[in-house]
């Protein structure tokens, strides 16, 4: 399973790479794994505000339909608009062209309340 070091992650298996007050958001490869083969994924929008831990967006996979959550509040400055047609990029690359959304950080103290990648792996492996 990939864990890249220099990224934050929740217990709800998004990851999140910090950018000055802005963060950029996936799923992880645990979660990819989990999911199966992705066939939709609901892109968020633009300008919405959302709650730390509310649903962010929604993936269907060829196993089941997950909500996505956001790890951090904010609102929502740009969305990989791709994955509306090409939604395998979350497995086929969940911390590169797989991103889901930016979000203009609320309250920088979530981020840091976020997982490391240590804190991550022992999550996955227990």
């Amino acid at each position: 399973m990939n864990v890249p070091e220099h990224l934050r992650y929740s217990t709800d298996h998004e990851w999140v790479r910090v950018d000055d007050t802005r963060v950029r958001i996936g799923i992880t490869d645990y979660a990819q794994d989990a999911l199966g083969d992705v066939v939709y994924l609901d892109v968020p929008e633009v300008g919405a505000e959302v709650a730390a831990g509310a649903k962010l967006s929604e993936v269907e996979s060829t196993k089941s339909v997950s909500d996505i959550y956001a790890p951090v509040a904010g609102r929502i400055v740009e969305v990989n608009e791709d994955l509306g047609e090409h939604p395998e990029r979350l497995n086929e690359d969940p911390y590169g062209e797989g991103w889901i959304c930016v979000i203009e950080v609320s309250d920088p103290a979530e981020v840091a309340a976020l997982m490391d990648s240590a804190a991550y792996r022992d999550l996955t492996e227990s």
